[in-house]
């Protein structure tokens, strides 16, 4: 059987998930994962881009622009 994890439980993201739950378009995050490729909320899985919800939130808290 598989559990569904609420996403505000999760600890990393899919795009279309961090879209959903940021209020961010996927064009926008993807270009935002491209622009930043080390920063602490990319993570990194094969060709696959994950975000780290709660570090990305602090991204987001310290963003006056995105």
């Amino acid at each position: 059987m598989k559990k569904d994890i609420p996403v505000w439980e999760k600890y990393a993201l899919t795009i279309r998930e961090a879209a959903q739950y940021f209020h961010v378009g996927e064009k926008k995050l993807r270009q935002i994962v491209e622009e930043n490729p080390d920063a602490d909320f990319v993570v990194k899985l094969g060709n696959r881009s994950m975000i780290k919800r709660k570090n990305f939130e602090t991204y987001l808290d310290r963003a006056s622009v995105l």
